[in-house]
């Protein structure tokens, strides 16, 4: 059996075996000690995904505040991708040194203080702000990763994804459905980030009481803890996985999350709250699809045929949605989107078992460097397209409409790569069973 499959084996009541190199595990805290912190920490990922989603209905309220052109608007909420993706690769590797406590409670206040900060009114503070969030967010699902992958059989390590993705994307979702209604009449956009950053630091004192410290303190030099990374990174699916991952992120991420609401606002005789609710469909969507897809794919024992079809139904909908919205109802095209979106939650579960289990934090923190690094890159980019496509007049359907197919090419790559990579599940690779004395 390839090194590649350590990952499936946790026996329940082991400690998996520490790194050579590693910190050493004095002894395991239980299972529900895992399970209830990953449940607080579901609670971050949920605010954090309210606040990446949020930017995109108060568009007009920040382009005002802040002068700033389509193309600077969208550069300043894409800085968020920026310090997301590279701090991905500190919080897996500190997760592996230290354990969940003390760094995911890092992460929660940096987001805390980035919230408080954007709330300011000036553009330094809303770029500082969103680039704290981006670092301190880096923490939210490569923590609850790590803690779920602790406190879940490794059989049900995918569904176990997959509910953590649905809290995500509830945020996503009540980012836009609920935030839109709530900054535009009950209180304004800059209170509404300071309220949430008080909530994140109210939600860091209790993850800091309950999450488990099971890590002895590390020794070796500090640089060590990148050492899991060489591991990762030298493995080609690794690559595979975070490259389609990233593609099918983007649509969500950038094509409805920032700039779904301005969209759906120049379609004929949809209002401004229409807009927020049509483009909530998508996130709404995930929360359907990620935990159906990720249990799909381990009742079925094999991980590519439900992220295929999470893909074709994502070519689908999306061009229904772009071409044919006069044919479809309203809210149906999204929300069919958002469930094959969830199917992008699947190659986390397989960069997991491509890679020892001594790298699980590290392997999901490569996954997310991966993943929004195509964020970073191309949130800025479908902007300056919109512009091009403009030529300096007012941006139109048509713009938008073009612009799209960025989109539909990202998933089609992503279909193509699948095939290149290597079935992880377990109908093609059996967990080895490993039993306590007596069993």
């Amino acid at each position: 059996m390839p090194q590649a499959r350590t990952d499936l084996r946790f026996p329940s009541g082991l400690a998996a075996k520490p790194a050579v190199a590693g910190p050493t595990i004095a002894s395991e805290p239980p299972r529900a000690a895992y399970l209830a912190a990953w449940g607080l920490c579901l609670a971050f990922y949920f605010l954090q995904y309210a606040l990446r989603s949020a930017p995109g209905v108060m568009i007009p309220e920040l382009t005002g505040a802040f002068n700033l052109t389509t193309l600077g608007i969208s550069a300043l909420l894409g800085l968020y991708y920026y310090t997301y993706a590279g701090f991905a690769i500190v919080a897996g590797a500190s997760l592996d040194r230290f354990g969940a406590n003390y760094p995911i409670v890092i992460g929660v206040l940096a987001t805390a203080a980035g919230s408080a900060l954007f709330g300011l009114g000036s553009i330094g503070a809303a770029e500082s702000g969103r680039l704290l969030q981006g670092a301190g967010s880096a923490f939210a699902f490569t923590g609850a990763v790590y803690l779920a992958v602790h406190g879940f059989p490794a059989k049900w390590l995918a569904t176990a994804v997959g509910f953590t993705q649905l809290a995500g994307m509830l945020g996503g979702f009540a980012g836009q459905f609920a935030v839109g209604p709530l900054v535009q009449g009950v209180i304004g956009w800059q209170e509404f980030w300071i309220y949430s950053g008080a909530a994140l630091a109210v939600l860091a004192l209790l993850l800091l009481v309950m999450t488990p410290r099971q890590h002895e303190p590390a020794k070796g030099p500090l640089r060590s803890m990148f050492a899991p990374y060489k591991i990762v990174l030298t493995n080609p699916q690794s690559y595979l996985c975070g490259i389609i991952g990233g593609l099918l992120f983007m649509p969500t991420t950038i094509g409805d999350m920032i700039w779904g609401v301005p969209h759906l606002k120049l379609e004929a005789g949809v209002t401004a709250a229409e807009a927020i609710m049509r483009s909530s469909m998508t996130p709404l969507g995930w929360v359907i699809g990620a935990p159906l897809l990720g249990y799909l794919a381990d009742r079925i024992g094999l991980r590519k045929p439900v992220l295929i079809a999470g893909m074709l139904i994502m070519l689908v909908s999306g061009g229904a949605i772009a071409y044919l919205d006069e044919y479809i109802p309203p809210y149906i095209g999204g929300l069919l989107f958002g469930i094959g979106s969830g199917a992008a939650m699947i190659p986390y579960a397989m960069i997991k078992e491509a890679n020892p289990d001594k790298v699980k934090g590290s392997a999901t923190g490569a996954m997310n460097f991966l993943v929004f690094s195509f964020s970073a890159l191309f949130a800025p980019l479908f902007g300056l397209t919109l512009m091009r496509l403009s030529d300096g007049a007012p941006i139109s359907l048509t713009n938008f409409r073009k612009a799209d197919m960025i989109w539909a090419v990202a998933v089609a790559i992503s279909l193509v790569l699948t095939f290149f990579l290597r079935e992880t599940g377990t109908r093609r690779h059996p967990p080895v069973a490993a039993s306590l004395p007596g069993e």
